[in-house]
């Protein structure tokens, strides 16, 4: 029975980390202009940039994030940085 419950959870656990980017591996910030900025890392796709953006917009009161701008770094570990407006 152990077993079960241990391979149950250990398939889980890697749909999960198989599914997207970790949101640890994010940058985020707000900037003064009350907009969300979100540095990606190279593996990371938009829609998760702006599902992290919404979070961070929840966390304001907020219930969603527009995409305002996105442009390239010179960064290596944060190639893109996508800028939000929270509604």
């Amino acid at each position: 029975m152990k077993i079960i419950h241990l391979t149950l959870l250990f398939c889980l656990g890697s749909i999960c980390v198989a599914c997207s980017t970790p949101p640890s591996r994010f940058g985020v910030y707000q900037q003064s202009d009350g907009t969300i900025g979100v540095h990606t890392p190279k593996d990371a796709k938009e829609l998760e940039a702006q599902e992290v953006a919404v979070a961070e917009c929840n966390k304001l009161g907020k219930r969603t994030a527009s995409i305002v701008d996105s442009r390239k770094t010179v960064n290596d570990r944060f190639p893109m940085t996508y800028i939000y407006v929270c509604r």
